[in-house]
């Protein structure tokens, strides 16, 4: 290669040292670096010259060889001098100093004094005070791995090993200070550190003398946010900083460090950097001068040279440089002396700002053979090539053992060696090897490669008294503790352990990071050959193991293994035989074996014995433990599952995790957010369905808990669910379920398991009497944190409204109302999917659907139940109300409409009421408020009508998950006026509208008579135009005139002309040409003057236009043109339209023409588009004409804007109107083959859609043509008008033929097509398996249909394997509309005959009657039911008499249909009631059931509950008690031939019995005189009907008897008060029974009786009924009530006792400004009272005002005796404690104690304090001060005793041992100095 003697313009070549001279010498010349040829090609620059030059300049080539390696020497330790400026990388980060990554594999430490003066400065304070000071960050968090700094190295040094240190600064002050002040330019790019932050952005310390560098907040924005996530910058913290202006001649530097500058930052000339000052880090535009095989020579900043030797090249260019080449390098190092300067030409450097990335060697550790030698470098080291093609680099100290046996022949290029990966060079991006035999033979490189668990071997290092110090291998040393220097405890080590001694040890503890190893030398250990633990997942049950006893207490043993991992040892477990005293048999440090009980490895909890596992124990059994164990692991807390239903138990649903089946558990109230759905859920999910996406709550042995809950989910699903207590602050909103009820509060669980109590106060907004009136256990709700105890695990909830809102209640109510309705549809489909056909009726059943069926009976309370409808036993009423007042009888046929369908009871409310069934077809509008009518009530939603149209609606009655207390008077009752806003004006598949209820302010109580109907908005003027209307004027049309533009509307402009005439000009005459999709009249803007000229007049009463002849031309308002070709002249047009009529106006336009039209208004009730072409042609374009796409039919209000221009093409006139009706898609045509968007009009099931388009015109969609893909319920998804996308198959007759398959509408997405068309029997072949719907059952078999046209015969031989006995049962199975798969067996063409086949043979599907063993049962049962059927329609044929007779016999059991009948409001002992009878129901069932004879039908009133089978009247009253769904119901009979062991009973508990008030027990005799005519009682029946009487009176009496009987009525309350006058709570819970029925004037009553009654000498008592009484005005009271009763209750008590509890009641109920005003009244009147300023604070507080608190305690201080000041300052820290900031409360009492440091009192509460809010650090170093205080002995026991009480529950052995060894030092002391 040829040589260039090198010219730098600066003094020529590099003088070479002496020192480098006689190293040369030494060595001969070689053909070290004599590279291959391949290698030569690569590193050659492509425009070199050829071999010759080589030959020519041989000799040169010898002598410069050397000169120019010298020259591109990579640097070496050597090399490097003080001063020198260099680039690093952040390698590593320790507490007290920064290891830094340099150029050419070398490495280099900063001391945490070196990164700037202000940090020292800080830290010295730090020092000082013994406190960390606020914001000083460490280290770590100052500097991160792979972060480029520019350091000088400050020193050189020698270690004692002879191993040479390089420290290095980055103190701007020391790498800067080449700089001077006056050659500062903007531009530059400096590193500097935050010396202090100020108002307006921080002062920056960039180390150039008589310079201060201000940053200003602005330009630290974006760093702050993307770099600092947010945190302002701190003292020390490093930036790169460009300079944007300089000031005074560099006395003042602004600078910026945004992330886009920085990384663009460039040197340049302009910038006068020298030699001198230049820094590394700078990127320089440079200039290729000369490629060598070492590395470039470049020439930047037009005078300077710089060496890049091939480590810093960048890869993907090496070999490609050429002279003269243009490139962009990054300074490396410059040095003092030589002035040499380094550049890197790697993409990574060239962007100042960006961190390294790549930061490790994924091969650390390696040891490689036959690595090849790449180049050798005298006094650096050499380079290899790794496998992989990487280059790798040896330091010279790392190429042999030591320098004596160093042969530089060894490493001549080509040459292998044997070497390891030691570490990696991020500045080199290289791995660092080493060839020394040491090395490579080590066992251990770095604390990464030792193991927990694994045997060491190492030498002693030393001795001292907390254990040994263990050298590992190299650098690397551990500890062994003193506990585990032997199996026992050793006193003397020394005797054992001598300095140098090999040992062998197992490492229990390896922390990589932290550089630390803590190993053991006992012996067990060492030596077991048991498995280890080393994290809680090893922990499998039944492992055994070795362990070390850490803690011996009185419940068990803390046994400790590898790695921190421990677990408890339960006293239980410690031995077969009772340990009274652990302590005495077990000691600390002691090795145990142990077997592992249980292990939770998320909770890092372990339950261990010292029982180890018998070797009788089966060993499968063992197995068997081990297997479930393992399978339940695969479950995490947290985690999404899909599980199948396994049974029904009586609390929930056992179920199995899919896929591994593991059994788990599924609550009821788990199954829902919505209370009323759990139960709801849990009646219809049968074994064998699957719920998806259901979550883990907790795992423990044996035992997995889900929850379904959407909330729940939603909450883990978005992270917002909090792991552990330090991820909870107060103010955060969770989500969570109650988890049980006190007496003093809720407790809440979030789904991590963590849990929280909401305390009764701060439950809800309203008074709380009892907890359980407010919520159900399992209930969701949303909880607040406001206060966390970390320490103790624990924290407090809010679940007041106020504080747990989650956005506007209006849309949370819709959302809560969505899914409850959602849930309900889910309920339907199941309820669909049984074979009952009652249920499937009652499934299909949605609200206001109206039905023709015959009235049955009517009842006595009014209500009517009735027959007659889609299947015999439907049960459906209609309540008193819902009669509508009219006379109806026992077999009148009524038109009712469907109010709810009762899916647990199974029977539907109906309404006769007329508005309801003929509900008007009026439009409605989203948004729009209405008034309604309450129709039927659920627990969480209403169901109303509106007034004006008879829609039904339901509104959500809850606006919060939270929401679910009202007192009565909140209630709603059916018939009660509400106000609504409509939230969807379509009734879905709910057959509901939805909507939010406004303010209950608005309810009314009698119904609201309806608006009139609504003005038509088609002819609606603009307000503006008729102003000034009345004025005459003399305009003639062709005039022009001057005006205003007074307002600008979206199709038109109104005009103020002279003499106040107001004129129009509308969209179309403002511009002649206008663009499609603009608003012309945002042309003009209001204020401008307009020219225009007059072009017609339009009246003012008819907006019609009226010829100039006409009279009442002079009124009108003229119409104005402005576009520019009217206002020429003669090119003007009249809009003489008075004599055309609109109809002729329009026939000018024909179909097909294109015509620009305005749009007006979105008719959303019509459905269209309201434009105008000119200002006296409409038009009208149907909104399935305005676009294809989907997207803009749902929200055509976001695609089309108000006065915005469109192109429509002209469709037709509209007859009906003068409208035109247009279209944006093109010509309306319905032709073959045509894509049109269409509204389904009609659903008809199993046979397909109605759908109708534009102008009348009406297609059928066949069930075959809905999609391609069939369902089992095709039409699920359409609901009248619901938008479809339609293909037109032919045009027959009036109506079009439609497909909806997505390959006909679509064809471009080419989507699967899973069932073909079959249109005739040409398109079926033989062999063929195909879907189709059942048709029919014939005779002969069942006919399917296989398309539109084609129907195939199933034969009954082809149909199942199995025969039905009853023909009549194919109906019930195979019922029309069933989707079948079946097999064509034969085709007959000239008879057009299909045959099929059903059998699981031929489909591979399962038989069509996959339930046929139980088919006989079924049948006897189907024979049953039908018998109950004729009886009770009083049918009396012999057959079905002898049948009755033999039921009779047998003792039938009773057979219910339950009902849900709305009841008129009960008095309030029926709640009570229930509770105590519940009880009894279940054992008065037994007997009734034994008992029932004769069949009869009666309905009971308000008894919930409708009887088939009575005996008596006795027998009513234990029905009434009956649960609602104890009974079997005749819809359920064909559930028999469920397969998965169905319970007949399961479930009841849950549900809730619903008892009629007391004393209507036989109120219905006449009721059932009619069917009990025909039969008498016998002798026995009688007998047994008396003694059931007595029963029931005896129970009665006994009720009254009992002591623990809660009172139910006024007269109980007036007993109990006469026998206990004095006791207020009986007065108060007097009071609250009345204001529960909300009967205020009662309460009060009851108040003034209370006051009048209990004794002048019970003071107390007498207040608890004074406050009761404030509470009462409070609430429902006027402020002039209140302060009626406050001012007499001051009359009457003390005073000051009545003002603390107003002010209390007022916070209550957050009437802050009253409370705040009363306060103020009390500091005039009672300052001297402590108590009142210290409440005040408390409530200035908590309402967060401190400032203002601080301000009451300067006048507290003032107004109160000098004696009071200590216990108020006091009082008022410990609030700040508590409410508001500690340091400041600590600051309190620190001052006050500095004052009066012998006030125990206050060191006591400081303490307490401290504790509960402070560290364990800081509770600490006040105890060590209390007990240095020269107090008396007993006080200081007081003290002494209270630290160890806390170091026992919160230190260690070791902790108490000190605090001990203190009190005995105290004592010894104190006798000391007695003795003296």
């Amino acid at each position: 290669m040829a040589t260039v003697e090198e010219n730098f313009p600066r003094g020529g070549t590099r003088k070479t040292h002496k020192l480098e001279k006689s190293f040369q010498e030494s060595v001969e010349h070689d053909n070290l670096f004599d590279i291959s040829t391949e290698e030569e090609s690569t590193k050659r620059k492509k425009s070199q010259k050829g071999p010759a030059k080589i030959k020519k300049l041989k000799i040169e080539k010898k002598e410069n060889s050397k000169t120019i390696k010298e020259k591109f020497e990579i640097l070496s330790v050597e090399s490097l001098c003080e001063g020198m400026r260099i680039l690093g990388c952040v390698k590593e980060v320790n507490e007290l100093e920064l290891v830094i990554s340099l150029p050419n594999g070398l490495q280099g430490f900063v001391q945490v004094t070196e990164i700037c003066d202000a940090y020292t400065k800080m830290l010295n304070e730090h020092v000082a005070q013994e406190e960390p000071p606020k914001d000083l960050l460490r280290l770590p968090e100052l500097f991160l791995p792979g972060m480029l700094v520019r350091c000088v190295v400050s020193s050189l040094s020698v270690t004692e090993r002879g191993k040479k240190s390089v420290k290095l600064s980055l103190n701007p002050q020391n790498v800067n200070r080449v700089l001077s002040a006056e050659a500062l330019k903007p531009g530059m790019l400096l590193t500097g550190t935050v010396s202090s932050l100020e108002d307006h952005g921080y002062l920056v310390d960039i180390g150039v003398s008589g310079t201060r560098a201000f940053l200003p907040l602005k330009k630290a924005q974006d760093y702050v946010q993307q770099k600092n996530k947010g945190a302002k910058l701190k003292v020390g913290q490093y930036l790169n900083c460009i300079i944007e202006e300089v000031k005074g001649n560099g006395g003042v530097v602004s600078l910026s460090i945004g992330h886009s500058e920085i990384s663009t930052a460039i040197a340049t000339e302009e910038q006068n950097w020298t030699l001198n000052n230049l820094l590394p880090g700078l990127v320089v535009k440079a200039q290729v001068q000369k490629v060598t095989q070492f590395g470039l020579k470049l020439n930047f900043l037009t005078f300077f040279t710089g060496l890049v030797d091939f480590m810093h090249l960048e890869p993907k260019k090496v070999g490609t440089y050429f002279s003269n080449q243009a490139v962009r390098a990054c300074i490396l190092c410059i040095h003092p002396r030589t002035r040499v300067v380094r550049l890197s030409l790697r993409p990574i450097f060239l962007q100042p700002g960006r961190p390294l990335t790549r930061l490790s060697c994924q091969h650390l550790g390696a040891v490689l053979d036959d690595v090849p030698v790449q180049g050798f470098f005298n006094k650096a080291g050499a380079t290899f090539r790794l496998k992989d093609g990487a280059l790798a680099y040896a330091r010279l100290s790392h190429l042999s053992d030591s320098k004596k046996v160093f042969n530089p022949e060894a490493f001549k290029p080509g040459n292998t060696h044997k070497c390891r990966i030691i570490d990696y060079s991020q500045m080199d991006e290289l791995a660092l090897l080493s060839l020394r035999t040491s090395i490579i033979e080590a066992q251990y490189l770095g604390y990464h490669d030792i193991k927990t668990g694994a045997v060491v071997k190492g030498t002693v290092l030393t001795i001292k008294p907390f254990g040994i110090l263990v050298k590992v291998a190299g650098q690397m040393r551990g500890l062994v503790p003193t506990m585990h220097l032997a199996d026992i405890l050793m006193k003397n080590p020394e005797k054992k352990y001598h300095i140098g001694d090999e040992v062998k040890c197992r490492v229990l503890l390896c922390d990589p990071e932290a550089k630390k190893l803590i190993m053991t030398l006992k012996n067990t250990l060492v030596t077991s050959k048991l498995p280890a633990i080393t994290c809680y997942g090893d922990a499998t049950p039944g492992l055994q193991t070795h362990g070390v006893i850490i803690r011996v207490k009185d419940y068990g043993c803390i046994v400790k293994f590898y790695n921190d991992v421990h677990g408890l040892v339960p006293r239980h477990e410690l031995s077969a035989q009772y340990i009274p005293d652990p302590e005495r048999v077990f000691y600390v440090g002691q090795v145990v074996k142990v077997a592992v009980l249980n292990c939770e490895p998320s909770k890092e909890r372990m339950l261990l014995t010292f029982k180890l596992l018998s070797d009788t124990e089966p060993k499968n059994e063992r197995e068997r433990v081990g297997h479930d164990q393992k399978t339940e692991r695969v479950i995490n807390v947290g985690q999404l599952v899909d599980v199948k239903v396994l049974e029904k138990t009586k609390d929930g649903l056992q179920v199995a995790v899919l896929p591994h089946n593991i059994p788990a558990f599924l609550p009821t109230p788990h199954l829902s957010d919505h209370v009323a759905n759990g139960p709801l859920l849990y009646r219809w999910l049968q074994a064998g369905d699957t719920l998806h996406r259901v979550l883990c709550l907790s795992q423990s042995e044996r035992h997995v808990l889900l929850c379904r809950k959407p909330a729940l989910v939603s909450s883990v699903e978005g992270g917002q669910d909090p792991n552990s207590f330090s991820e909870i602050h107060p103010g955060m909103l969770l989500i969570g379920f109650v988890k049980s009820i006190k007496d003093y509060g809720v407790f809440i669980q979030f789904p991590s398991g963590l849990s929280g109590l909401a305390p009764k106060a701060i439950m809800s907004d309203k008074f709380v009497t009892t907890p359980g009136d407010h919520f159900v256990e399992g209930q969701t709700v949303v909880a607040k944190v406001t206060n966390v105890d970390e320490e103790k695990q624990r924290m407090l909830l809010s679940l007041r409204l106020s504080d747990c809102t989650l956005g506007e209640p209006a849309s949370t109510s819709l959302l809560l109302l969505s899914q409850c309705l959602e849930e309900l549809q889910g309920v339907r489909s199941l309820m669909s999917n049984q074979d009952s056909v009652l249920i499937q009726t009652l499934a299909e059943m949605t609200p206001g659907m109206v039905l023709d069926i015959v009235v049955q009976e009517v009842l006595e309370d009014g209500s009517v139940v009735f027959s007659g409808g889609p299947v015999p036993d439907l049960v459906l009423r209609a309540s008193r109300y819902h009669r509508a007042g009219q006379e109806v009888e026992s077999g009148q046929k009524k038109k009712v409409v469907i109010l709810n369908v009762d899916m647990l009871k199974l029977e539907v409310h109906v309404s006769l009421c007329q508005d309801l069934v003929n509900k008007k077809s009026k439009k409605l509008k989203k948004g729009s408020k209405h008034q309604a009518i309450v129709q039927h009530l659920e627990e969480s939603f209403a169901v109303a009508s509106l007034v004006e149209t008879g829609h039904l609606v339901a509104f959500s009655l809850t606006s919060h998950l939270n929401d679910t207390f009202r007192f009565d008077s909140e209630k709603l009752q059916v018939g009660q006026g509400v106000c609504l806003t409509l939230k969807t004006t379509e009734p879905g598949v709910t057959g509901l509208l939805l909507a939010v209820e406004g303010p209950a302010a608005k309810r009314t109580m009698r119904e609201t008579r309806k608006d009139s109907e609504p003005i038509d908005e088609d002819e609606e003027g603009d307000p503006a135009l008729t102003v000034g209307t009345q004025k005459k004027h003399t305009l003639a049309i062709g005039d022009m005139v001057t005006g205003t533009v007074k307002s600008v509307k979206p199709t038109h402009v109104v005009v103020t002309l002279e003499d106040g005439i107001v004129g129009c000009i509308h969209a179309s005459h403002i511009l002649d040409d206008v663009p499609v999709g603009t608003s012309p009249t945002t042309k003009l803007k209001v204020g401008k003057t307009v020219t225009a000229r007059v072009i017609g007049g339009r009246d003012v009463k008819t907006f019609k236009f009226l010829p100039i002849s006409h009279p009442r031309f002079i009124r009108t308002i003229p119409e104005l043109s402005v576009r520019p070709s009217e206002l020429e002249e003669d090119g003007h047009t009249a809009l003489n339209t008075f004599s055309v009529s609109p109809l002729e106006k329009i026939k000018q336009y024909h179909a097909g023409q294109t015509v620009t039209c305005f749009l007006k208004r979105y008719n959303v009730v019509k459905k269209w588009l309201e434009v105008e072409i000119a200002p006296d042609i409409r038009g009208r374009i149907p909104l399935l004409l305005t676009s294809l796409s989907f997207k803009v039919l749902k929200h055509p209000d976001k695609k089309f804007q108000i006065g915005q221009a469109l192109r429509a093409t002209v469709v037709g006139p509209d007859s009906s109107k003068a409208f035109l009706c247009l279209s944006l898609i093109g010509p309306h045509r319905l032709e073959k083959g045509e894509v049109a968007m269409g509204r389904v009009v009609k659903v008809t099931p199993n046979e397909g859609l109605t759908v109708s388009f534009p102008f009348g015109r009406v297609g059928k969609v066949s069930i075959f043509h809905v999609s391609d893909s069939y369902s089992e319920t095709p039409l699920e998804d359409f609901v009248p008008q619901k938008v479809v996308r339609c293909y037109v198959l032919s045009t027959g007759d009036h109506v079009l033929t439609l497909s909806l398959r997505s390959s006909r509408t679509n064809p471009e997405t080419k989507s699967k097509v899973e069932d073909p068309e079959i249109d005739s029997i040409r398109d079926v072949k033989e062999g063929q398996l195909l879907r189709g719907y059942v048709r029919s059952f014939q005779p002969n078999g069942v006919l399917l249909g296989l398309g539109p046209s084609v129907v195939g015969l199933a034969q009954d031989s082809h149909i199942s394997q199995c025969n039905l006995p009853n023909k009549d049962l194919y109906n019930k199975y195979l019922p029309e509309g069933k989707l079948l798969t079946a097999k064509v067996l034969s085709l007959n063409h000239q008879k057009n005959l299909v045959e099929l086949s059903l059998l699981p043979r031929d489909t591979g599907k399962p038989d069509v009657f996959s339930a046929a063993p139980e088919l006989p049962l079924l049948k006897q049962k189907e024979r049953r039911v039908d018998s109950e059927e004729q009886d009770q329609k009083g049918e009396k044929k012999e057959k079905n008499q002898k049948r009755k007779e033999k039921k009779s016999q047998r003792g039938q059991e009773a057979v219910k249909v339950p009902s849900k009948e709305k009841r008129e409001p009960q008095r309030p002992q029926v709640k009570r009631q229930d509770k105590r009878e519940r009880r009894e129901s279940g054992s008065d069932l037994e007997r009734a059931n034994k008992r029932q004879k004769k069949t009869g039908l009666t309905e009971e009133d308000d008894s919930g509950v409708e009887v088939y089978y009575r005996e008596g009247e006795e027998e009513v009253e234990e029905m009434k008690l009956l649960p609602k769904g104890r009974l079997t119901k005749p819809a359920d009979v064909p559930r028999l031939q469920l397969t998965s062991g169905f319970v007949w009973d399961v479930g009841l508990d849950s549900l809730t019995p619903a008892l009629p008030p007391r004393g209507e027990s036989s109120d219905s005799e006449e009721d059932e005189k009619p069917h009990q005519a025909t039969k008498k009682k016998s002798k026995k029946e009688r007998e047994l009907e008396k003694q059931k009487v007595e029963k029931e009176l005896s129970r009665i009496e006994q009720a009254l008897m009992d002591p623990g009987r809660q009172p139910e009525s006024a007269d109980d309350f007036d007993r109990l008060v006469l026998s206990s006058p004095n006791s207020s709570i009986l007065w108060l819970q007097y009071m609250a029974f009345h204001l529960q029925a909300t009967e205020i004037e009662k309460a009060r009553a009851v108040a003034e009786r209370a006051l009048k009654t209990i004794s002048f000498r019970e003071e107390q008592e007498k207040l608890n009924v004074w406050v009761a009484l404030l509470n009462l005005e409070n609430m429902y009271g006027s402020q002039e009530s209140l302060t009626k009763v406050f001012e007499r209750a001051v009359q009457y008590n003390e005073p000051l006792k009545v003002f603390l509890h107003l002010a209390d009641i007022y916070t209550k109920s957050e009437k802050f400004q009253e409370a705040g005003e009363l306060y103020n009244r009390m500091l005039k009147r009672f300052r001297q009272e402590k108590a009142v300023w210290i409440k005040y604070g408390a409530f200035l507080l908590r309402r967060s005002q401190a400032g203002a608190s601080h301000r009451v305690l300067q006048r507290a201080l003032g107004c109160l005796p000098t004696k009071e000041h200590v216990d108020v300052i006091a009082k008022f820290a410990q609030l700040e404690f508590q409410l508001g900031d500690a340091e400041r409360a600590k600051a309190m009492f620190e001052n006050t104690l500095s004052t009066y440091p012998k006030r125990t009192d206050v060191w006591s509460v400081y303490i307490d304090m401290t504790i509960k809010h402070g560290s364990q650090k800081e509770v600490r170093d006040i105890f060590e001060r209390v007990i240095h205080l020269s107090l008396a002995p007993k006080r200081m026991k007081f003290f002494f005793k209270r630290y160890l009480d806390y170091e026992k529950q919160h230190g260690t052995e070791k902790d108490v041992q000190a605090v001990k060894v203190k009190a005995l030092e105290y004592v010894e002391a104190k006798s000391s100095v007695l003795d003296d």
